[in-house]
């Protein structure tokens, strides 16, 4: 009996060492152990969007998925979600994309019918 607890004991130690490693990487390690980084060209056509996001629960799983998601995109210069705000604001190239774009983007995140894009302004960056 002391033997199969001790067996219990250490398979549950080991699950919960092993299930709740931090494995979150900054994308500057995931690009350094890689050896890929984002080319970011100057934009030919700078433009702004700011927009709100509708449906985000969390600064972590929403606001960081949504903001890593648009940083991605080819022709994104910067992006910015703020969870509190339920804000984005994202310098992009318009020679490369739309605001529609974006929009898509946010709004395919995830299951695609979580997040909502709402009041959607452009304009020239300065």
């Amino acid at each position: 009996m002391k033997f199969s607890n001790s067996i219990i004991g250490i398979a549950i130690a080991s699950v919960l060492f092993v299930g709740c490693k931090n494995n979150e990487k900054t994308p500057a390690d995931a690009a350094s152990k890689t050896g890929t980084k984002k080319e970011i060209a100057a934009a030919v056509k700078p433009e702004t969007a700011s927009f709100s996001i509708d449906g985000m629960t969390c600064a972590v799983g929403c606001a960081k998925t949504i903001e890593k998601k648009l940083s991605e995109m080819d022709g994104v210069q910067n992006a910015k979600v703020d969870f509190d705000k339920k804000q984005a604001t994202v310098n992009f190239d318009l020679d490369k994309l739309k605001s529609e774009d974006l929009v898509k983007a946010v709004e395919t995140t995830g299951d695609g019918q979580t997040y909502k894009v709402s009041n959607v302004k452009t304009g020239t960056k300065v």
